[in-house]
């Protein structure tokens, strides 16, 4: 199986952030900027997107419309000494303003965030629930990129589907359709006190057990 078909995102939204330097490969530089997704029920996403200069041009400012196509990726960094997972869509194409709808018309796109996914459990899945006794399981997903690297990325699954993957083994390999969600919650610091922080992971609606056939 090719690569290029086991991480697939698309999003449509509004970018709201000045782009900011993220790293330099091979002479080509990369950006960072936030872009922000409706859902059905009226939230919003905050969804963070990494893209090449070439792919940035006079039209990028905030309050443009957007389609980038590209993949789920992860990346570790260093925040007060200790090792955080980053999670962005690494753009692998971008179309601005008039050239958004045209896509959506042209690909009979359906959705403003979707993410396909075929991985590997990589940690024995977390189920709990809620005060409100609705049930979750969390999972991560080790899906492999080219030169031997993988991307590691967080997912929740809910209600019945919860109950099934809580019963998945490390190594078990899926296929995942879900959107990239970002989520805020509290944190309490060693002084006593709280901040707000962004959660990002990305939010089941399908996931099936791929079962290889012996040949």
């Amino acid at each position: 199986m090719s690569l290029n078909n086991t991480n697939n995102t698309i999003l449509v939204g509004i970018i709201v952030s000045e782009k900011t330097f993220s790293h330099e490969m091979y002479g080509e530089i990369f950006y960072n900027f936030n872009v922000e997704v409706k859902r059905l029920s009226d939230e919003k996403d905050i969804i963070p997107v990494t893209a090449s200069e070439v792919l940035i041009d006079s039209r990028f400012g905030i309050g443009t419309k957007i389609l980038v196509k590209g993949q789920f990726r992860s990346y570790n960094t260093t925040e007060e000494e200790k090792n955080k997972l980053k999670l962005t869509i690494f753009a692998k194409d971008i179309f601005y303003n008039e050239e958004v709808d045209e896509q959506i018309k042209e690909n009979k796109e359906q959705t403003l965030n979707q993410v396909n996914l075929i991985g590997y459990i990589c940690k024995k899945p977390i189920y709990r629930e809620t005060p409100k006794g609705r049930e979750i399981t969390d999972l991560l997903l080790a899906v492999n990129r080219a030169y031997n690297k993988s991307d590691y990325i967080p997912a929740i699954t809910w209600g019945r589907m919860a109950r099934m993957c809580k019963k998945f083994e490390v190594g078990t390999e899926v296929s995942v359709t879900g959107r990239f969600q970002s989520r805020e919650y509290e944190k309490k610091c060693d002084n006593g006190k709280t901040e707000i922080k962004t959660a990002y992971e990305l939010s089941v609606m399908l996931i099936e057990e791929n079962v290889r056939k012996e040949v």
